[in-house]
């Protein structure tokens, strides 16, 4: 709950973001679990719980079809990103392995601490 009539509640409602799937800045990083949020370490089994999504299509809300299907393309978009990046990776590690390095510049990479 937030004390959402005091000037601290109100400031912290304003600072709020809300997303409907993942906005575009965020749908390229690196997803991680964090264990401490997860739901079945964080309730106990007798405690009722909700999704947002299945209690706002109970309020009214008709925008699941829309948010399924960009979430859709979303996903497309992400693993064709994801292959990408991967097949870019694999690139540059065989490239790093078949370089050939001469003597001299072996010991400039030693003392900047690149070897």
């Amino acid at each position: 709950m937030v004390p959402h009539k005091t000037p601290r509640g109100a400031a912290a409602l304003d600072r709020l973001k809300c997303f409907e799937g993942i906005p575009h800045p965020f749908d390229r990083k690196k997803r991680m679990v964090v264990p401490q949020a997860l739901k079945v370490l964080r309730l106990r089994p007798e405690r009722r719980f909700c999704k947002l999504g299945d209690l706002s299509k109970e309020f009214g809300w008709k925008h699941q079809d829309l948010i399924k299907r960009l979430e859709d393309q979303r996903k497309v978009k992400s693993e064709a990103f994801h292959k990408k990046k991967v097949a870019a990776s694999r690139a540059r590690q065989e490239a790093m392995k078949s370089v050939k390095i001469s003597a001299e510049d072996q010991k400039v990479l030693e003392a900047a601490g690149f070897a």
